[in-house]
């Protein structure tokens, strides 16, 4: 039986485990119904683009979580110590110790990533950014602090991949205590 779903927020924290699970191609219409517990008239009445715009509605999930929990932090913080320090908590609990797969990450190496071209870039670049930023007012050179962003986003991304490769989330723990340490040396 389908079931109630009030409005189509609802839905899309549950969609983003289901792209990240079986991937953009793997996420059928008749699968996220059977994992959504809606029918494929509910799915079009919340997202009549289709597949395509609940995979966009996940993306500004993603990108709001993002923005209120680490780029503005990093941009805004008058501590940009502590902004980067609540920056790799934020970033282990969002990632669940590396157990959770960054679904902008998966969309920016698999065949989605031209239909979605811009969203992950923004996605990128406004971390480097906010971070970037965020180093600069810690004292950091311009040029050197962006570069160290840079890095830093590249290492996570990197640290996300091996943890889930070897089963191991303490190596995300570790890489990110590393590179909050890097930074903040």
């Amino acid at each position: 039986m389908a079931r109630i779903v009030a409005e189509r927020a609802d839905i899309v924290p549950k969609l983003g485990e289901i792209f990240r699970e079986h991937g953009f191609e793997g996420a059928s219409l008749a699968l996220i119904g059977q994992k959504t517990g809606l029918g494929k008239s509910s799915l079009y009445h919340f997202f009549p683009g289709g597949k395509e715009e609940m995979a966009a509605a996940v993306l500004a999930d993603i990108d709001a979580w993002f923005e209120a929990n680490v780029y503005r932090p990093l941009r805004e913080a008058d501590d940009p110590r502590r902004a980067i320090a609540d920056m790799r908590r934020s970033v282990v609990d969002y990632f669940r110790s590396g157990r959770r797969v960054c679904l902008v990450g998966a969309f920016a190496l698999d065949n989605v990533r031209d239909r979605f071209a811009l969203e992950i870039r923004n996605y990128f670049v406004a971390w480097t950014q906010a971070l970037g930023a965020s180093l600069e007012r810690a004292g950091h050179d311009r040029q050197i602090a962006h570069q160290r962003a840079e890095e830093a986003v590249a290492n996570i991304q990197g640290a996300l991949v091996l943890s889930r490769a070897l089963g191991d989330p303490s190596v995300f723990e570790r890489a990110l205590a590393r590179i909050e340490a890097q930074l903040l040396a």
